[in-house]
């Protein structure tokens, strides 16, 4: 296969955005590499981690000329993400792997020892892939618990690049990673700061009630100690239960800024934030 084409995808804010990772693979001339599509330093570097991946993982990296793209060409790629679709491009596009990966989504870096690391952003990545109509994606094993909360997609963890590569050739299998969200998952959580054990303040505790209840805004003003920082980190604990929804939307932008625990796919305490009063507007 000359031409090979593997699916995979950036993020653009909160929203995710597919990307199609064509490798051309010549016979003929002598042996280069060429990578376009408006890649940053990440994207660019991502060679030398692919080359080295698909020695150690017991495949042949392949030793013609080589053109890569990643099309939009108008969008701008960053981060590792890529590393994985790459690889599974050039072995394709090399004629080591006979899958069709057309309606799967490859996302995941690669370690020089062939082993596929954590990626940024993938609730997104995978919930765009949903909504394009893909039905599998082969995500980090490290990310797969969050990429399940997707509903109606295959979710394949993969370990190392050879397990993969074995997966696709059909001579070993990785089992779908299974999880279903249901309302187990957004019991009642636990809170640092929990508004019933403060004591005293009633006036202010009342005021806070009644602007959580309505959804208002409440400005704490006092002497430095009073408690104000306090009472007002305990809020999101007299606050109602996520919805799924909104589990998900706050668990994207944790994925998306590298804050998700990696023992905790899914974030179910309300978020509280506290900038500093001297905060400028390019800083919030």
């Amino acid at each position: 296969m000359p031409l090979a084409k593997v699916l995979s995808c950036a993020v653009v804010g909160l929203e995710g955005a597919l990307v199609e990772v064509e490798v051309d693979h010549h016979t003929r001339g002598l042996p280069s590499l060429t990578l376009v599509g408006l890649p940053d330093a990440a994207v660019k570097e991502s060679m030398d981690r692919v080359r080295t991946a698909i020695k150690n993982a017991g495949a042949r990296f392949p030793d013609h000329r080589l053109t890569i793209n990643l099309a939009p060409a108008d969008l701008r790629k960053e981060g590792p993400a890529y590393d994985l679709p790459i690889a599974i491009g050039c072995l394709l596009a090399s004629d080591q792997i006979f899958a069709d990966p057309s309606a799967s989504l490859f996302v995941g870096e690669l370690s020089l020892d062939g082993s596929v690391r954590h990626t940024n952003g993938v609730l997104s990545m995978v919930a765009t892939a949903r909504e394009r109509g893909l039905k599998t994606v082969y995500v980090p094993e490290q990310d797969a618990p969050e990429a399940a909360l997707v509903p109606g997609v295959t979710v394949i963890p993969v370990p190392h690049l050879s397990a993969l590569i074995a997966h696709l050739n059909g001579l070993e299998t990785i089992p779908p990673f299974e999880h279903r969200l249901d309302g187990q998952a957004l019991a009642r959580p636990a809170y640092a700061t929990d508004f019933a054990v403060i004591k005293g303040q009633e006036h202010c505790k009342r005021a806070l009630e009644v602007a959580a209840a309505g959804g208002h805004c409440v400005l704490l003003s006092g002497p430095p100690g009073a408690g104000k920082t306090l009472l007002a980190r305990a809020v999101p604990s007299i606050m109602p239960r996520l919805s799924i929804e909104e589990a998900l939307e706050i668990t994207k932008i944790y994925s998306v800024s590298g804050l998700l625990p990696a023992d905790t796919p899914l974030i179910v305490q309300r978020p509280f934030r506290a900038p500093h009063h001297t905060i400028s507007h390019a800083g919030l």
